[in-house]
């Protein structure tokens, strides 16, 4: 299980707080906020069934999951810059 990553996002002369959490693997699942002042401006959960569905040892699960959770990051960060969120 990977805990968190968090990151700060400015755009347009604000600070965005990005926080993807892994919420287990009983949920198979991470949740992506982004805050804004302590408030959540949005918040969506990304399934990782399909890693877990391929059985790989726990070092190749980790950093599957890893992955997946830099690639949610980068997602909200580009969905931020294009106006979508916040």
């Amino acid at each position: 299980m990977i805990v968190a990553s968090n990151r700060v996002f400015e755009h347009q002369g604000k600070a965005y707080h990005i926080q993807v959490e892994d919420l287990g693997v009983e949920q198979a699942a991470m949740e992506a906020r982004v805050y804004d002042s302590g408030t959540v401006l949005w918040c969506k959960r990304v399934s990782y069934a399909e890693v877990l569905a391929k059985g790989l040892e726990k070092a190749a699960q980790d950093d599957e999951l890893r992955g997946l959770m830099e690639r949610t990051m980068h997602t909200v960060q580009a969905a931020i810059a294009k106006g979508k969120l916040g």
